[in-house]
């Protein structure tokens, strides 16, 4: 299991959104078609596997870490609207979230 803090999760969002664009401006074509091109076998990889393979590890990278986003934020707007009161009070916190890794 890990412990990821917020931070984590928006930097390493930051670093795989810079791999993502470098990728698509290469090529011409959005992350979210390469992979589903890619993981469903559909590309000659065989001149730009390598490139291929990183690219792929960066959207991987990037879904994980939207996906705990999600999570971290779900989970506040619940704690948020426990408050019972008219008006909710956003404070900054610095949430974090277990994961298998």
């Amino acid at each position: 299991m890990t412990t990821l803090t917020l931070s984590d999760i928006l930097e390493d969002l930051q670093v795989a959104e810079h791999g993502l664009h470098k990728f698509e401006r290469r090529y011409w074509l959005s992350s979210e078609h390469f992979y589903e091109l890619y993981s469903h076998g559909l590309l000659d990889d065989g001149e730009h596997g390598e490139e291929f393979a990183e690219w792929a590890g960066h959207y991987k990278l990037w879904a994980k870490r939207q996906s705990a986003l999600k999570q971290i934020s779900d989970e506040r707007v619940t704690a948020l609207k426990q408050q019972n009161t008219p008006l909710l009070r956003l404070r900054p916190a610095e949430p974090f979230l277990t994961v298998r890794s």
